[in-house]
């Protein structure tokens, strides 16, 4: 009994979550646009051509719900993105039915809605989506076996020889786990139901944010080519606010060069090879956070693990403890994302003999150069610095769930957690 009603507890928080993103929906992307335009255009009154907008922008958020929910996607940090879409695509349906019958409405109050809509939905998912709390029934076998633990989801496993169970989310099952017929006909039951059935390998993935590989392949990574035109566009916007960064930040950056150079003796800034996209060495910006040491070519696995930064490194002066704590030392490379060499998100870039030394050491590490490297990543929010062999490989399991789910939303997701991080000092680094 304890158990039932510790999942009816957990169905009605998760309901209850859901009321409150639509109501914030209903409030910012409805209420407030009506009002801002109805007060500016008609000394506080509604008119009619604020109304029918106001109307067609619920019908907007109503579709895009309902499409969502279809969907059945699991609930998960790559989730938010289904709905981001589901709200711009409904959005622009409105406005072309509206434009095609001739309605008259207000194009500014519409797309003041469609982004506020946005905004909202974003800023939900990202800050308060592991905060619902789901129910999952397990059907084991394969896989299955090997659900995380984690606090917001409760798994439940299924007795395939009792009727549909009514209060779960959905049912976790390896698909490709060899079942008898009596496993077969319930996920079938749960099915035919109406009951989301998901594959234990995919929940995992998206639950612990890794993709774990043993051969390249469009199952493992969706594709070997991630989308080619975001790839593109996200470059060109990459170098223009790298630009702008650069003018907006460039008297910070004269600041910090003097600091270094009082501080302690050698150069202000920091060069060293790096391995770049599709493989490409290049040559990376950073203010000097160290004691300048004379180069010495590693040749061995002791000389490359001496060469590692480690957290307490005696190594870093002063000033550069704060840099290294601010990230301001990462600003001279706004240089190499206006060159194209980086992009402000993606996987960390390697130096050369490290990346040679893992390629030899990690199966498929070298894939992970399909993507410009980044100044921040899904690995570094999620796990930080690492130095160890395992931790890299680790490391690279994030890296590949990127890859595989390389889009504007994942980047918005790295973008917010890694604010929260420099402004607040807690989280990976």
């Amino acid at each position: 009994m304890g158990a039932f009603n510790s999942v009816a507890k957990q169905r009605s928080n998760s309901a209850k979550l859901i009321m409150a993103e639509i109501l914030m929906l209903f409030i910012f992307g409805i209420i407030l646009p009506l009002a801002a335009f109805s007060w500016k255009l008609n000394g506080g009154s509604i008119a009619n051509l604020q109304s029918v907008t106001a109307i067609a922008a619920s019908l907007a958020i109503f579709i895009a719900y309902l499409s969502f929910r279809q969907l059945n996607i699991f609930p998960s940090a790559a989730s938010g993105g289904y709905l981001l879409l589901c709200l711009m695509f409904s959005y622009g349906i409105i406005a072309a039915c509206m434009l095609m019958l001739r309605f008259d409405y207000s194009r500014l109050q519409l797309l003041t809605s469609a982004i506020a809509s946005v905004v909202i939905s974003t800023a939900i998912q990202v800050f308060f989506l592991g905060k619902r709390k789901s129910t999952f029934g397990v059907i084991s076998g394969g896989r299955a076996e090997f659900l995380p633990l984690m606090p917001n989801i409760h798994w439940i496993s299924l007795d395939i020889s009792k009727s549909i169970s009514s209060d779960i989310h959905g049912v976790v099952v390896d698909l490709r786990a060899d079942h008898n017929r009596e496993c077969d006909s319930c996920i079938a039951k749960y099915a035919l139901a109406g009951v989301p059935i998901y594959h234990a390998p995919d929940v995992i993935e998206q639950l612990t944010g890794r993709v774990e590989i043993s051969h390249l392949s469009e199952n493992t990574l969706g594709s070997l080519n991630p989308n080619d035109i975001y790839l593109q566009l996200k470059s060109l916007t990459d170098r223009i606010v790298a630009l702008l960064l650069l003018i907006i930040l460039s008297p910070l950056l004269v600041i910090i060069y003097i600091l270094i150079r009082v501080d302690s003796e050698g150069g202000a800034l920091f060069f060293q090879q790096r391995m770049g996209y599709r493989a490409r060495p290049f040559k990376i910006y950073k203010f000097r956070t160290m004691i300048p040491q004379p180069f010495q070519s590693p040749d061995n696995q002791a000389s490359l693990r001496s060469a590692m930064t480690t957290e307490n490194d005696p190594r870093i002066t002063r000033v550069g403890r704060f840099l290294r704590r601010t990230r301001l030392d990462e600003l001279p490379q706004l240089i190499n994302i206006f060159l194209g060499e980086m992009s402000f998100i993606g996987p960390r870039p390697e130096a050369e003999q490290l990346s040679a030394w893992y390629e030899k050491e990690i199966p498929f590490y070298h894939y992970r150069h399909i993507i410009r490297p980044g100044l921040t990543g899904w690995a570094q929010v999620k796990q930080g610095h690492v130095a160890e062999l395992e931790d890299i490989r680790s490391k690279l399991h994030l890296d590949f769930y990127y890859v595989k789910n390389f889009s504007f939303w994942l980047d918005v997701i790295i973008t917010l957690q890694t604010v929260k991080i420099v402004l607040t000092g807690t989280g990976a680094k």
